[in-house]
């Protein structure tokens, strides 16, 4: 690994047959990761490196990797770690603390996947117990997250195949409430109508029709993380790359007995459930009573609090804190709107519109009339301001009503962002980032 390049995955393995070919395509992939041989060096590269999230290889590790979780855990706290074995897929597992398990091979555009939905999750978390603390401190109790335990629901696409038909039997064997859709209309219908915990997809001669309805699911933002299981007749590496990157969550063949796929399926449920749950308590915030009426985001003395507490927990858990400011650029459609009061109408809608667009974890506030901030757990500065470019992009293509007689008007944004160095500097980089938005409108 090169000077200056931080890892990111931690892997754990006595041998490099599954822990070879997984570090270097996560490397390929952006996520570096660093290889420890046993539990003294895994806590040794947690004590000195910025690790997201680790994977135990169970077959090199044996019984020992089994204690791995809880210790990792623990050396990390009060960062959220992520912990994935790579082996059978066991519901005993859960009691050891594995966030997840991914039977091998596992290919590593299907880690990754896998890495930003526990890691993301993993902030979420993180953010929930400070907006806790936050939300106590003004007198408000924040609902916990709550956990469905229900079968899960698992929506299975495609021909009525003899092994298709095995697995959802074995799933409902499992437990879980399986409903059939032999076509992609049918299975979007099912879709919206009705939340799903995981989909499986039988691939059947040709996987154009499953992959095109897995990137459908990634198109669309409810959808979004639901994961995925490729069905296939015939599995090939370039086929299996291909599919995880077109947003399936895993692939699994008919060689593979319908019991071990099940099992494969229901993990991945269980995953998203627990996601779910989280995300959801998190939304709720949104409808507490204390944020802005107009645009249902944080107030400004609000964002001041909790930007405090996200800087002091920033250090506390070694993780990057980023904050942006969008302005609203003064363009002569938006001076105009702005004169005849239109514009002041708008920004109900377009305050509503930044809450939508960002991540759960995230929290956005409004400071002034014209002017919105962002606090980016776990973000470095590229990506504060990719994400408030990507935010100004899609706000940029609304038009908004400029009253009878004129065009409606778009809103484009003055943006700055600044990276948090702690919890005394959290103030100066907000100031930081609202001079460098100013700047762009000045010039």
């Amino acid at each position: 690994m090169s000077m200056g390049v931080q890892a990111r995955v931690l892997i754990v393995a006595r041998d490099d047959a599954l822990a070879g070919p997984l570090s270097e395509g996560l490397d390929r992939l952006g996520w570096r990761t660093i290889t420890a041989r046993g539990p003294y060096a895994a806590l040794a590269a947690l004590g000195d490196l910025q690790i997201e999230a680790a994977v135990v290889d169970l077959r090199s590790m044996g019984e020992e990797g089994l204690t791995l979780p809880r210790r990792l855990k623990a050396a990390c706290a009060p960062r959220r770690l992520p912990v994935i074995a790579i082996g059978e897929p066991d519901p005993s597992l859960q009691a050891h603390a594995f966030d997840l398990t991914l039977a091998p091979p596992l290919h590593p555009a299907q880690a990754v996947l896998r890495l930003e939905s526990l890691v993301r999750n993993a902030v979420a978390e993180e953010e929930f117990e400070l907006r806790l603390e936050t939300f106590a401190d003004r007198g408000r109790r924040l609902d916990m997250p709550d956990l469905d335990v229900s079968p899960f629901r698992v929506l299975a696409i495609g021909e009525p195949a003899p092994q298709f038909l095995a697995l959802s039997n074995a799933l409902a064997r499992s437990g879980a409430e399986v409903v059939g859709a032999f076509t992609a209309y049918t299975a979007f219908d099912y879709l919206h109508e009705r939340p799903f915990d995981a989909v499986v997809l039988w691939a059947g001669d040709t996987a154009a029709e499953a992959l095109s309805i897995a990137a459908g699911m990634r198109r669309n933002t409810r959808l979004y993380h639901t994961p995925a299981l490729l069905y296939m007749r015939e599995e090939s590496y370039a086929t299996m790359s291909e599919a995880y990157h077109r947003g399936v969550s895993d692939v699994a063949s008919p060689e593979t007995p319908e019991v071990e796929t099940a099992k494969r399926v229901i993990e991945l449920a269980r995953s998203f459930r627990r996601q779910s749950a989280i995300r959801r308590a998190l939304e709720k915030a949104r409808s507490s009573g204390v944020m802005d009426a107009a645009t249902g985001l944080f107030t400004r003395d609000l964002f001041a609090a909790h930007l405090g507490r996200l800087a002091h927990a920033s250090r506390l858990r070694n993780r990057p804190l980023s904050v942006c400011v969008l302005k609203v650029a003064d363009r002569p459609e938006v001076i105009q709107a702005r004169t005849g009061g239109w514009l002041d109408r708008a920004i109900p809608q377009i305050g509503s519109m930044i809450g939508r667009l960002v991540r759960v974890e995230d929290t956005a506030a409004r400071l002034a009339s014209e002017v919105f901030a962002l606090a980016l757990p776990a973000t470095p500065l590229g990506s504060a301001r990719a994400a408030g470019e990507r935010i100004a992009a899609v706000i940029g293509c609304t038009a908004f009503d400029a009253g009878e007689g004129s065009n409606p008007f778009v809103v484009d944004f003055d943006i700055g962002v600044a990276q948090v160095d702690g919890a005394e500097s959290a103030g100066r980089a907000l100031e930081e980032a609202a001079a460098r938005a100013q700047t762009l409108r000045a010039s």
